[in-house]
């Protein structure tokens, strides 16, 4: 945007949020944004009603640049925020927009574009946008090549805000009413990729998001690696079977019973002869590892070796015992990656069945679409 005879990296996604790259100094601001002439801009633009918010874990700046009105959310470049971090986010946003109505919010990270796009998106979701509405919103606004947030992980995560999301006194009415869901505790048990090509193994590792306390930034601590290896022809676990979660049909409306329990039904490796016509590389987990909330899974050449791709996602939302990706869902995947990846490629993780008499989601009347079991 050229502003003043500035030409900077900013974009207006509405009148009142505006995304942009890091505000740089010294050496990096050959090539972000000089923070000189943002702040001038927002000066000259938005004097004394203007609130920056930094994104970045990576890198930071005094607040007194901008008059002290800075807040920090920080998480790791290219991933996502835990969803608390999201909710306070969103109602900070809010609360600085309310105070008067020439405010505006300056959202970042480094390059301005997913982290930005994530957290920007989750806004104007709660503000009442539909959620595929927000995402195309901002790649029309902050993207020239109209992909906004690109980052399939970044995107399930606005669709996971979205539907903690309720509004009862109907959109514009105040803000919504947000039912995080309760941590939920799942049985990671195995790690399967089907229809792999040019490789022999696959190196994982399996990480959560830590909460600290008294810090906002959660750093992923790893909770177990391995190697995905080719399972041998004829080879079966008959003491490790597959789960599924059966439910009895709901009414017109999809809504399923409340009287009726789900019901667990084994299923023994029934998929041999789909294996044997593929590669496909396995790793069961002698003892299952517990898993709970914000899970990364980054899948590497070897131990030592470049990263091929990886996926996040939250247990809260896991609907089945199977959680199964895509090519076009994995994140940051590469020529590397590509070149692994069958035309039928699919990565899945196998969970034991969840216990049915927990729920991640706080039971509420007013919130039947999001009150759901955590399979």
């Amino acid at each position: 945007m050229l502003v003043a005879g500035y030409d900077l990296d900013m974009s207006y996604i509405t009148d009142r949020v505006l995304a942009m790259s890091f505000p740089a100094e010294r050496m990096r601001a050959m090539y972000r944004n000089p923070l000189w002439q943002v702040k001038n801009v927002l000066d000259m633009r938005h004097g004394g009603h203007y609130k920056v918010y930094n994104l970045c874990i990576e890198q930071s700046y005094d607040p007194e640049h901008f008059h002290g009105r800075v807040e920090s959310y920080p998480f790791d470049d290219n991933h996502v925020p835990p969803l608390e971090m999201v909710k306070q986010f969103c109602e900070s946003v809010n609360s600085w927009l309310s105070q008067d109505p020439k405010n505006i919010a300056v959202v970042h990270c480094m390059a301005g574009k997913g982290r930005t796009g994530l957290m920007v998106s989750s806004y104007l979701v709660y503000s009442g946008m539909v959620v595929e509405e927000a995402l195309q919103l901002y790649a029309n606004k902050r993207t020239t090549n109209n992909q906004g947030v690109s980052i399939p992980s970044q995107r399930r995560y606005v669709g996971y805000w979205g539907s903690v999301l309720a509004f009862p006194n109907g959109i514009g009415n105040g803000p919504p009413k947000v039912s995080l869901p309760q941590p939920c505790s799942r049985e990671l048990r195995r790690i399967r990729l089907y229809d792999t090509v040019n490789t022999d193994s696959i190196f994982f590792v399996v990480s959560e998001l830590q909460e600290i306390s008294g810090q906002v930034y959660r750093p992923p601590g790893e909770v177990a690696k391995g190697y995905c290896k080719p399972i041998s022809e004829g080879y079966q676990r008959n003491y490790s079977p597959r789960y599924y979660i059966s439910f009895i049909e709901g009414d017109e409306e999809g809504k399923r019973s409340q009287a009726e329990e789900p019901h667990v039904v084994v299923q023994m490796d029934t998929e041999r002869p789909i294996i044997d016509r593929k590669n496909c590389l396995d790793f069961y987990f002698n003892t299952p590892v517990q898993v709970k909330g914000d899970i990364r899974v980054i899948f590497y050449q070897k131990m030592i070796g470049g990263r091929l791709f990886y996926v996040c996602f939250n247990t809260a939302f896991i609907k089945s015992s199977l959680l199964q990706f895509s090519v076009k869902e994995l994140d940051k995947i590469g020529k590397k990656g590509e070149s692994i990846c069958g035309s039928t490629f699919c990565l899945e993780l196998l969970f034991g069945p969840a216990n049915s008499k927990s729920t991640c989601f706080p039971s509420d009347d007013d919130n039947d679409d999001i009150n759901d079991d955590c399979f």
